[in-house]
């Protein structure tokens, strides 16, 4: 059964403005170790305490969660960082044996896949407090299969083409229209003196935005998502012209890309050795405080004129409760507390590159890239996740991380790549 929530462009749109409050969403991210349990304000009361098992493991968005954990005063919580990507391998083994809490997830079928498993605690009652302060939008998103609610929305982020604006305008770049263009730009580039496009594949799942993005551009978005619900086959002449289209593109890569990290990747572009990065909006995270305002976007460049730019991935990331919580009470309080305008204000005024979901959040403060990241989402007709958020987590980990990175190794190996990937596929998807 396809458990997708498809998103038209007017249903994203429904009841949002088009820049100020953010309409939809739809991103993946960062990576450390245990942290200390910040108390939950000064004024705890009878709700004892509540754990969370964090992935947000990177400097700015451990320091954004345990800000917003202080200003919680209703119990106090024990946060259990994990580092982002280990979080997200063990997840199913996490909720199988002595899950925290409240853990930190994504929407859409990755959240619906866990709810169907009875790994979470239905918190439709919560929705009844906080849906007014969401569009409806979100709250599909955070719908099971079975019309309850499973995850509570707290940032957004889209993912596009990032630059320097300086080094763009030194040089005399423009942001491309056509993937035409996009190639001729990268040409530019290297003659230029610099790697046309960071990347790094070292955790597995970054290649897979840059094959969510042209598979969109290639094949449009219905194609994508029937493809990610195991719908169609990965030996289709379709899904061979996405790793053409490619390779065609590989010569133009940040070499060495299985042994860099996301981050490191971020860190060249900021030190301008490299033109370009596809990559999601956290990309900021990499920036100096005082480089940040510098850095701007173009949405990836149209390869099939049927589809144009229609498409983008800008994943939602939040909060669920699990089906083992101790402390049912203080998890329900502690996600309501998450939801609240004033916790994602906290988020986004720490955070450069996520936006609010809360509708009523206040976007005064943002910065001038998300200004551009909520217009981005805003007019896009079709939103999906991500790769590994949009189909089933045994193919995106089992199947789909090390074919892409044996893709990236051997880029011009891809017939018996996809004969392979769509094997596997079969036995997974029955």
């Amino acid at each position: 059964m396809d458990q997708r929530l498809p998103i038209s462009r007017r249903h994203l749109l429904l009841g949002a403005a088009a820049l100020g409050v953010p309409a939809a969403l739809v991103g993946c991210g960062s990576g450390s170790g245990d942290t200390p349990a910040p108390a939950g304000g000064t004024s705890a009361s009878g709700l004892g305490t509540v754990t969370i098992g964090s992935n947000a493991s990177d400097e700015i968005p451990k320091k954004s969660l345990e800000t917003q954990i202080k200003a919680f005063t209703q119990a106090t919580v024990k946060v259990n960082t994990v580092d982002h990507n280990t979080f997200q391998e063990n997840i199913n083994r996490y909720l199988r044996g002595t899950p925290d809490d409240v853990f930190t997830w994504f929407a859409g079928y990755r959240m619906q896949f866990f709810a169907e498993q009875g790994l979470a605690t239905d918190i439709s009652d919560v929705w009844r407090e906080i849906g007014g302060d969401y569009t409806q939008a979100f709250k599909d998103q955070s719908t099971g299969t079975d019309g309850k609610q499973y995850f509570v929305p707290a940032t957004y982020y889209p993912w596009a083409v990032f630059y320097r604006k300086s080094v763009w305008q030194e040089k005399g770049y423009q942001p491309p229209a056509t993937l035409d263009e996009f190639t001729a730009l990268a040409k530019k580039m290297k003659a230029d003196g610099l790697i046309p496009i960071a990347f790094a594949d070292k955790d597995g799942w970054p290649a897979m935005g840059t094959f969510d993005i042209l598979n969109m551009r290639v094949n449009g978005y219905d194609f994508h998502v029937s493809l990610m619900a195991g719908k169609e086959s990965w030996t289709d002449p379709k899904v061979k012209q996405v790793f053409d289209t490619w390779r065609g593109l590989m010569e133009y890569h940040q070499p060495a890309a299985l042994g860099r990290t996301w981050q490191e990747a971020g860190q060249s572009l900021a030190q301008k050795k490299t033109g370009m990065y596809l990559l999601g909006m956290f990309v900021a995270q990499q920036f100096p405080e005082a480089d940040r305002a510098d850095l701007d976007f173009f949405t990836f460049p149209e390869i099939n004129p049927a589809y144009g730019t229609d498409s983008i991935d800008a994943p939602i990331d939040g909060y669920m409760v699990s089906a083992k919580a101790k402390n049912v009470d203080g998890a329900k309080a502690l996600i309501k507390h998450f939801a609240q305008a004033a916790s994602q204000n906290i988020a986004t005024g720490l955070d450069p590159g996520t936006l609010a979901a809360n509708s009523k959040a206040d976007t005064s403060g943002y910065s001038a890239l998300q200004k551009r990241g909520a217009e981005l989402v805003s007019k896009a007709t079709h939103i999906a996740q991500f790769l590994d958020r949009d189909t089933r987590p045994d193919f995106a980990s089992t199947v789909m991380i090390p074919s892409l990175q044996s893709f990236v190794s051997k880029p011009g190996e891809i017939d018996s790549l996809l004969t392979s990937i769509e094997k596997q596929k079969a036995n997974i998807f029955r």
